[in-house]
């Protein structure tokens, strides 16, 4: 089948689905831009990259489709005494699920790093108490 246009390289036919490695990079770059002090309030805040949740936390969440859940925050929110960790207590953790943010990214107009953004600080939002409304609002607010 010929073209009328000129052949042109694109440079996706050589590209690959970035890795969790890749995630990694693009989770740092977003923490690195974060204002000093909301970077020192995360405190010893983990974050941690999978292909996909478990089984087990998507069962708990209600979720049936893995793709449905981009990313998590585990454990106490600042607003309830998770700056103090006690012992025995895992740290407070974000998870990145990469296949269903590599979904997302394919069906939307928005590039893949501003769509890890925008999962992280979502999630560094449930770290500092909010809630999923307290950051409708926000994000509504600052959309006007």
């Amino acid at each position: 089948m010929a073209s009328i246009n000129p052949i042109s390289r694109s440079g996706w036919s050589e590209r690959r689905a970035p890795g969790l490695k890749d995630f990694e990079a693009m989770a740092s770059e977003v923490l690195a831009g974060l204002p000093d002090d909301l970077l020192l309030r995360c405190g010893h805040l983990q974050i941690s990259l999978a292909d996909y949740a478990p089984d087990d936390v998507l069962d708990e969440l209600g979720i049936e489709d893995p793709h449905d859940l981009l990313g998590l925050f585990e454990g106490q929110g600042l607003a309830h005494g998770g700056d103090a960790v006690g012992t025995g207590q895992m740290p407070n953790r974000i998870w990145l699920f990469r296949r269903p943010i590599l979904d997302y990214w394919a069906a939307m107009d928005e590039t893949l790093g501003d769509v890890v953004a925008h999962v992280l600080i979502h999630e560094i939002g449930h770290h500092f108490g909010l809630s999923d409304q307290d950051m409708e609002r926000i994000e509504a607010a600052t959309e006007r």
